[in-house]
């Protein structure tokens, strides 16, 4: 497959993918940005031992997780810069923001409170969550993108839906 076929067939889930982890368009962008780039660089070497579909999924999530780690990274540097520089002009981030396409008002909400606690699990745990319960992915399709077994996929799945329900019930004071 050429790039450009790679890239018209696999732009929008790509896209998807990363809005679903930072829940920011521009961010979502701009990392579907870097995993075309990062395709492009390694497309000659790709051995076809797993499925495109699979390889680009996982350079996807890398890419996202990298993103948070830096974005995170940043944050902190500037909040600790801060404290230190009070006479310079501090680095101001936005919130996170669900400009997520398909989400109505009334929803807004709910889905910030649900985000915020994916936004909280582990790496892998919120992997898991994103491609079952929001890309609608089955265990097997999970596990090959994730290189794990399904039995460590369904493992995973659970923890992360105890812990999603943990801090739900914990916000409702139940």
């Amino acid at each position: 497959m050429t790039f450009i076929e790679l890239y018209n067939t696999y732009n929008k889930q790509v896209f998807n993918t990363a809005l679903h982890y930072v829940q920011n368009i521009e961010d979502a962008e701009e990392i579907t940005q870097d995993v075309f780039v990062s395709i492009h660089k390694s497309l000659e070497s790709f051995q076809e031992n797993a499925k495109y579909s699979t390889w680009i999924h996982r350079i996807t999530i890398n890419k996202s997780l990298d993103y948070i780690k830096a974005k995170k990274a940043k944050k902190r540097f500037a909040f600790i810069t801060s404290l230190f520089h009070k006479d310079e002009i501090t680095i101001k981030y936005d919130p996170i923001n669900s400009n997520h396409p398909g989400i109505i008002i009334e929803q807004k909400e709910a889905t910030d409170r649900i985000f915020k606690y994916i936004n909280q699990l582990s790496d892998n745990q919120k992997t898991v969550i994103i491609l079952s319960k929001i890309e609608g992915k089955n265990q097997k399709e999970i596990a090959e993108i994730m290189n794990l077994t399904v039995k460590a996929v369904e493992s995973l799945l659970q923890r992360a839906k105890n812990n999603l329900q943990i801090n739900l019930n914990k916000d409702e004071g139940i």
